[in-house]
């Protein structure tokens, strides 16, 4: 038989023969503190057994950061969602509609630390009509807003709506909630309102943030202030 024709033994071979032999290292013990490699924390020599020990190590920190991570998410939302209780209440509370805007507004303010909040209704019964509130909402702005299906979180583009909030050209961040009958994503619904959160913070309101706590928001918001509507 020809030697050259047998294929040469590859990297991928011993480790699979390693993998699937374990009795090797019993067999050969001496290996594990005989065979030196390259320290993943230096350049100092350690040991087969050493270097094991260094990635089992390596990997429990990771694990135990990811926990750790883990942990903070979960107490951060356990916050938020305690925010949107408070909230909640809070709207549920109004017996008078006339004062629904404001606690509304306020309450984002103050349960979430919102800097600037500012909304805007539209088709509102007829003694509404005249309130600050429905004032200034074109048809561009009913029409962006009837767009959202989902929150809008990013910098300040110069959106027609920033123009609601105080100090409006320091505005850096915003997050842009449409209001409308039932969920936030049913698009054969109309808009009949939009909600504007802001900040001078242009890291407040990333397009990377989670959006799940702004959709619920949203959705309260909307049927708070369905009360509103013309009939």
């Amino acid at each position: 038989m020809n030697s050259s024709a047998v294929p040469p033994i590859t990297e991928d071979d011993i480790a699979q023969y390693l993998a699937n032999t374990p009795e090797f290292f019993e067999r050969h013990a001496q290996l594990l503190t005989s065979v030196v490699l390259t320290s993943q924390h230096g350049q100092r020599a350690v040991s087969l057994l050493e270097r094991q020990a260094e990635m089992l190590r390596d990997k429990i920190k990771a694990l135990e950061q990811r926990i750790v991570e883990m942990v903070r998410n979960g107490s951060e939302n356990a916050a938020i969602a305690n925010r949107v209780q408070q909230w909640s209440r809070r709207l549920l509370a109004v017996a008078d509609p006339a004062q629904l805007v404001e606690q509304v507004q306020d309450g984002l303010r103050e349960c979430f630390d919102v800097p600037k909040v500012a909304l805007r209704l539209w088709e509102v019964a007829p003694q509404w009509q005249q309130a600050e509130w429905t004032q200034g909402a074109s048809e561009d702005v009913r029409s962006f807003a009837s767009s959202l299906t989902m929150p809008f979180c990013g910098p300040n583009l110069g959106f027609e709506a920033i123009g609601w909030l105080p100090q409006a050209a320091q505005v850096r961040s915003v997050a842009m909630l449409a209001l409308r009958p039932g969920v936030i994503d049913d698009a054969a619904q109309p808009a009949f309102g939009l909600l504007v959160l802001a900040s001078d913070d242009a890291d407040r309101f990333d397009s990377t943030m989670g959006t799940d706590f702004l959709t619920h928001m949203a959705e309260l918001a909307a049927a708070a202030l369905t009360r509103l509507r013309a009939a």
